[in-house]
């Protein structure tokens, strides 16, 4: 049945204008004003801005990490993210070293088959670099649709690799057309910090924090960005969270370097005080990086407004307090690293940033969308509204106000780590490719619906100036 969308007001990364919008199938085919009701259902979005469906680029559903896994599926995590206002997501698939590549690509395909109620696509985390892997990445990018890559500069002897396979990443990324991904902390640096802090008896989830300090992050954001200029290829560094890292992003990006950033709503309005709580609460707020001084928030914030950071992701990585977090009692190396976020994502964003002024709404939606499809190879089919592309449409309310907590929240883990906070502007009805996934606030869709997303390479959908090499 087509649906025909109206009264709302669109809201695109360059526009904000008043139309209509008719839906055929799982497309937009009309953009306008007095467009034919004959045989369309009509949705009133009276009061509402109409804006392309979230794409979060940054989620760790059904993962295994420390000895548990994410509490949140495809399933639920798909069904938060959609109540949330996102349509897509693109989640993190782990490799293993001595495996193919496509062993851990089709345990991600059978994690997510009939499970997910929104589309979704993999980035692949790079371990190793060898003539195996390199014969298999043309195939991963070509066939899978798979053109972004994840290097871990941190998490020593489990997920970190070293500078000669983030180098040559970099160099087969520039030739296939993928984007790399870095987790910029220093491992060698955090796990001397570490076993210093153990061996003194300093247990508690602070720690966590203490150990991980800014620099760490800030020199290792360097070395990446340093790297990608080398290497003449693109970079693009994860959940930024501190004004180091920041700094070595910007100073990378003056010189003409192809490096990305992206922070998350936790480093946006959580600081490192919340890691100080009491009886073990503490460890509820325990990720990497860790959440920082508060000074570090206002240094964010300039960011995403002056284009030195341009997309947000969740980090969605949620473990229950009771039963996983917990596991780190008398020793905060052993509290799985993560939080639950993906539901709250857009909300925060435009309680915090656009209604308190620090950023426009249209940089709104570029920072939730639209850079993220352009950066990914998923736009102009999603992260935009146009004829044409995918129906992946959410009607938000700017001035619905509510109260942040895991009573009313639909991530399937037992805490809320925004608990308390009050947000104005939230999601009404979300649809994916054409059919409500979320109708007034009430779940419509279906787990098994979402589909899996083929995505471009690096820079066929996006305008950006490639640097050379520097000369060495």
């Amino acid at each position: 049945m087509k649906k025909l969308i109206k009264n709302g007001i669109i809201v695109t990364a360059s526009d904000t204008y008043k139309a209509d919008i008719l839906v055929e199938g799982e497309q937009i085919a009309a953009i306008g004003c007095n467009l034919p009701e004959e045989g369309a259902e009509i949705v009133d979005a009276k009061g509402c801005y109409v804006f392309p469906g979230g794409i979060d680029p940054h989620t760790h559903l059904d993962m295994p990490f420390g000895g548990t896994v994410t509490k949140d599926d495809f399933e639920s995590g798909t069904m938060a993210a959609a109540f949330g206002g996102t349509t897509t997501v693109i989640d993190f698939c782990l490799t293993e070293k001595g495996k193919p590549l496509k062993n851990a690509i089709q345990t991600w395909h059978e994690k997510s088959k009939d499970k997910a109620v929104i589309d979704y696509s993999f980035h692949l985390m790079i371990s190793e670099i060898n003539d195996d892997v390199l014969g298999e990445l043309p195939a991963v990018i070509n066939e899978e649709g798979i053109s972004s890559f994840k290097v871990f500069m941190a998490y020593k002897n489990v997920f970190q690799a070293d500078d000669e396979t983030l180098f040559r990443t970099l160099l087969t990324a520039k030739e296939l057309g993928g984007l790399v991904m870095v987790h910029a902390e220093n491992g060698d640096v955090i796990d001397y910090l570490t076993k210093k802090a153990l061996a003194e008896g300093k247990t508690d989830p602070i720690n966590h924090a203490l150990t991980r300090p800014p620099e760490v992050e800030g020199e290792a954001t360097g070395r990446a960005a340093q790297l990608t200029g080398l290497a003449g290829s693109q970079l693009y560094v994860v959940h930024v969270s501190c004004a180091d890292a920041v700094e070595k992003i910007a100073e990378a990006r003056s010189k003409g370097f192809d490096v990305w950033g992206e922070t998350c709503p936790q480093y946006l309005v959580l600081d490192q005080t919340y890691l100080e709580k009491p009886n073990f609460e503490g460890a509820k707020y325990v990720w990497s990086p860790p959440l920082r001084e508060k000074k570090h928030q206002d240094v964010l914030w300039n960011a995403l407004k002056t284009g030195v950071l341009q997309t947000l992701g969740s980090d969605q990585c949620s473990f229950d307090f009771k039963g996983q977090k917990d596991l780190g009692k008398g020793d905060f190396t052993k509290i799985p690293n993560g939080g639950p976020i993906i539901e709250d994502r857009l909300s925060i964003l435009f309680s915090e940033g656009v209604n308190k002024g620090r950023i426009s709404l249209n940089q709104f939606v570029d920072m939730t969308s639209t850079k993220t499809a352009k950066l990914f190879g998923l736009y102009p089919k999603k992260g935009t509204i146009a004829v044409g592309s995918d129906a992946d449409l959410v009607l938000f309310d700017p001035s619905a106000e509510r109260t942040i907590s895991a009573e009313t929240h639909h991530m399937a883990v037992d805490y809320n780590a925004f608990e308390g906070l009050q947000v104005t502007g939230e999601p009404v009805s979300v649809l994916s490719r054409g059919e409500f996934v979320v109708k007034d606030k009430q779940f419509a869709g279906q787990a098994g619906k979402g589909k899996y997303q083929k995505r471009a390479k690096y820079g066929e959908l996006l305008d950006a100036s490639k640097s050379a090499p520097i000369s060495i």
